[in-house]
């Protein structure tokens, strides 16, 4: 019975990603009931393989259908065992000309490689996820991709901002080492590339330097060292200002997948707010709204540092 109880602590510990079960929820944006809990380990990894498909310009169904291989085949780890020489998010095996075992750790070098093979099959975005994910794998279960699709469907259309605070973690500090504002600047270009840190909209390079967003004043929560502003302004047609909110949600959803890792105790964007520790778990109205200070910031993601 005690070989059984541990057994089924690893079967759980594995199918969560981590220690000390899921500290993150999406729920869908259709008010239909759907919702998925997951650990902040996973939300690390699903933010950065969705800010990968959509810096390259890949549409959600791409997002989705990289979230459910991952889930299927590392359960959204980054681990460093498998079948085989398999190894990382997608089990990508370095035998088979998918990377030196140091580039498939790295979740934006397998991320990016997942994708190079997907958009070489013809007519994936049409596909059943599972053939299309399997024409990817080369998989010996190619159904069971199936089963992930609901919950990557949830995931894909919060992370790529589809779904406006659908997503918070209860952003509990990781074991690392607090890097403050930089630390998210550079996790930032790592996963999105360095275009994230221009504002949406604006006119990139021509050495238009002055668009590179930098610590911003917080109203009235002394934290203008600790904040990192990403403005998601120009654009002022209708149709700009729903790629804007996407993109602004994107961003905000990104940083609240990230909070432990990267130590983030705020999220500000479009008059809501996500702190971390709030046990309700919800995206709020912004402490702020109303003042002049929410509407300087009104059209930015504030992502605010815990030191």
């Amino acid at each position: 019975m005690a070989l059984l109880a541990v057994a089924g602590y690893l079967v759980v510990q594995y199918i969560t990603g981590g220690s000390g079960g899921p500290g993150c929820k999406v729920v869908s944006g259709k008010g239909d009931g759907a919702s998925y809990e997951f650990t902040p380990e996973q939300a690390v990894n699903a933010a950065t393989i969705t800010a990968v498909g959509t810096a390259r310009g890949l549409p959600e169904r791409a997002v989705t259908i990289a979230l459910a291989t991952a889930l299927q085949e590392s359960a959204l780890r980054n681990i460093k065992h498998g079948d085989r020489d398999s190894l990382g998010l997608f089990q990508q095996r370095p035998s088979q000309g998918w990377g030196t075992p140091k580039e498939i750790m790295d979740p934006t070098y397998s991320a990016g490689e997942f994708y190079d093979h997907l958009v070489k099959v013809p007519g994936y975005t049409r596909l059943p996820l599972t053939v299309a994910a399997q024409r990817v794998q080369r998989s010996g279960f190619p159904q069971a991709y199936a089963k992930h699709e609901p919950d990557a469907a949830l995931l894909a259309s919060a992370l790529t901002g589809q779904s406006a605070a659908t997503l918070t973690c209860e952003g509990r500090p990781a074991a690392t080492r607090a890097s403050g504002p930089d630390g998210v600047r550079a996790a930032l270009v790592r996963d999105f590339g360095r275009d994230v840190l221009e504002p949406a909209g604006a006119e990139v390079g021509g050495g238009a330097s002055t668009a590179t967003p930098a610590p911003s004043p917080s109203a009235g929560d002394g934290a203008g060292g600790r904040t990192v502003t990403l403005p998601v302004t120009a654009d002022t047609s209708a149709a700009g200002r729903r790629s804007l909110d996407r993109r602004g949600w994107q961003l905000a959803h990104w940083a609240v997948a990230n909070a432990s890792e990267l130590h983030i105790a705020r999220v500000v964007y479009a008059g809501r707010e996500w702190v971390a520790g709030n046990t309700v778990g919800e995206w709020r109205i912004a402490a702020e709204k109303g003042t002049a200070g929410a509407e300087r910031h009104a059209d930015a993601v504030r992502i605010v540092t815990m030191r």
